[in-house]
């Protein structure tokens, strides 16, 4: 009886509280309540509305921006989940970035290797992009994006990297890899021109080259081995786990020269391309304080073959011209660990378009 009584003097005392306040505390909690709720735009309305051919364009500008200083982009933040009875295993990663002047900015949460989640019938990887109003700081929509996004700048970023990095007689177009990242990186290649694919997987290459074939109206062939898709393409884009290198440098045979698109490494255990080839290579990184720690860029200093000073160009600057992309038939590699500018560029682009539904 004591205990009801004693909570009915509280509440009452609460009400008296809530009344007595002054009118400028009432006005401020009204304002913080003002902004409205953001925007949740689930898996299925994203994927429905988004292609790689809307992001290429304002890619393009971010890399720009970047090179011009014209971007923060903090480092990534990279959260491991220990597996436990209660979690795991798995990763997370935060990346976020404003491009100056634009109306928004982006903050991306991707989680990734959540394997154990197969057991229990659901994907190992799942994320969201969360787009910021930049004039009052307030979330404008969420998007249950389950990594689509991220590959779609991924692949917008290969378009940007082929555009400027190659000539426009380099039409054979290899794949290492035929996941995911690899279609969007075959979509975003046919929008810079016609090419003819040639592709190499351990798993799934018949699969993918039949699917780019019947959707990209372009031929695909699937090579025996990676030593074949090399000594073909003049043009390759690499996008595997990165567990391993996956070419040679003695592979590398075409008389025109070869640009190695690698997008597989974001993660200081990862590497695709050999240290040897990197070495020869006409180096070029989306950005070199990041590619320097998590990119392939990494496994050469760590090497002792390679410092940053080796690095010849951020795409950005051959995207302004203030490096030049292909002069010759050098071996040029552009490696792509994904930037926080990129991801502002398909947050923009998504909040653009999405938010007109």
């Amino acid at each position: 009886m004591f205990s009801v009584a004693r909570q009915a003097a509280r509440r009452a005392a609460a009400v008296a509280s809530s009344s007595a306040a002054s009118p400028s505390v009432r006005a401020s909690r009204r304002a913080m309540s003002g902004f409205p709720a953001p925007r949740l735009f689930d898996y299925e309305t994203v994927t429905k509305h988004l292609t790689v051919s809307d992001a290429i364009a304002s890619v393009e500008e971010a890399f720009s921006a970047l090179a011009k200083g014209g971007v923060d982009v903090p480092m990534p933040m990279h959260i491991g989940i220990d597996e436990s009875a209660n979690a795991g295993p798995g990763d997370c990663h935060i990346k976020g970035g404003y491009v100056q002047s634009t109306p928004t900015f982006t903050v991306k949460l991707a989680c990734v290797s959540f394997y154990k989640n197969v057991e229990r019938g659901l994907p190992p990887g799942s994320g969201i992009f969360i787009v910021v109003n930049a004039v009052t700081g307030a979330p404008l929509a969420v998007f249950q994006e389950n990594r689509f996004m991220t590959d779609l700048r991924t692949g917008a970023a290969g378009a940007v990297a082929m555009k400027h990095c190659t000539t426009p007689e380099q039409d054979v177009v290899g794949f290492v890899g035929c996941g995911a990242i690899a279609r969007n990186m075959a979509r975003a290649a046919a929008a810079v021109r016609d090419i003819r694919g040639v592709c190499y997987a351990m798993d799934g290459a018949e699969e993918f080259a039949a699917e780019m074939e019947a959707e990209l109206g372009v031929p695909f062939e699937v090579a025996g081995s990676c030593e074949e898709l090399c000594g073909k393409s003049d043009v390759i884009f690499t996008q595997t786990p990165g567990g391993s290198t996956v070419l040679e440098l003695d592979w590398l045979t075409k008389e025109t020269g070869v640009t190695i698109i690698a997008s597989g490494s974001d993660q200081p255990t990862k590497q695709e391309i050999p240290n040897d080839v990197l070495k020869a290579s006409k180096y070029i990184s989306d950005l070199t304080k990041q590619t320097s720690k998590v990119g392939e860029l990494r496994g050469a200093i760590q090497a002792g073959v390679m410092t940053e000073d080796d690095v010849y160009a951020e795409l950005g600057e051959v995207v302004n011209g203030t490096k030049k992309g292909r002069e010759g038939n050098e071996i040029i590699v552009v490696d792509l660990t994904g930037t926080g500018a990129q991801d502002a560029a398909i947050g923009q682009v998504a909040w653009d378009k999405l938010s007109q539904l």
